[in-house]
């Protein structure tokens, strides 16, 4: 008798401070299609997500809505969540895809500075697997060198993040509260990711606030959650069922 076989999607993330959202929608996504997800982080630990975004969106402020905060309580719940690997167990080799999370808070800087984790991507890219990637997670991919071409796994491809404009809106928004809290490195995330691209014109900005979602073979990035959450979850999923069902 034959089995139906579904896509393994691997989500890491920092020990704290990551966006609940932009994680937890996209695993409820994936989670509602039967597939199996594994999470990790550093040393194993369960991770938790940004408290002040758990606040809300109005006194967080700029935090999580209401669908969101769904969404990661769900999530804890999950026994997968319960269990993480360790960031150095990863086996990119038993996964289809790959979720890179989003989050400004401080706590985020040890993911996306961790070289295991931009050693992990680069593998995903070669073995040209389904990337997504949202707001600031699209620095992991820029900072993913390919030992081979010695340019970042993003180099030519289309692509989105978090744009200026909105990072500039969030810290306006909130510095009267938590000061440069939002702004997680003094060069603003759009500005790194397209650093690293061969030609400007791969990076789009989209319009506020309307959702903006960029698909490129294999890889899939937004911006942010308030407009792009559940499209990029939808596109996401769309993206690996087509890779794993060889179409």
């Amino acid at each position: 008798m034959s089995t139906v076989s579904h896509p393994h999607i691997l989500i890491p993330l920092p020990d704290h401070d990551f966006d609940p959202t932009e994680t937890a929608t996209p695993w409820r996504v994936c989670a509602e299609r039967g597939w199996k997800t594994t999470f990790a982080t550093e040393t194993g630990q369960v991770a938790e997500a940004d408290p002040r975004l758990m606040m809300g969106f109005i006194r967080g402020p700029l935090g999580a809505g209401r669908m969101g905060i769904k969404d990661y309580q769900a999530m804890t719940r999950s026994p997968d969540y319960q269990k993480p690997i360790k960031y150095a167990d990863i086996n990119v080799d038993e996964y289809d895809a790959l979720l890179l999370a989003g989050g400004h808070a401080p706590g985020m800087r040890q993911f996306l500075e961790s070289k295991i984790i931009q050693e992990k991507t680069t593998q995903f890219f070669r073995q040209d697997k389904c990337v997504g990637a949202i707001c600031h997670g699209v620095l992991v991919l820029s900072r993913s060198i390919d030992p081979e071409t010695g340019k970042s796994v993003l180099s030519t491809y289309q692509t989105t993040s978090l744009t200026k404009l909105l990072e500039i809106i969030g810290y306006v928004s909130t510095f009267w509260l938590l000061g440069r809290r939002f702004r997680t490195y003094d060069a603003y995330v759009e500005d790194e990711v397209r650093s690293v691209l061969q030609d400007q014109s791969q990076y789009s900005t989209g319009l506020i606030p309307f959702p903006h979602v960029v698909v490129d073979r294999n890889l899939v990035t937004a911006r942010y959650w308030l407009f792009d959450a559940m499209q990029y979850s939808i596109k996401f999923a769309e993206v690996v069922q087509r890779k794993h069902d060889g179409k």
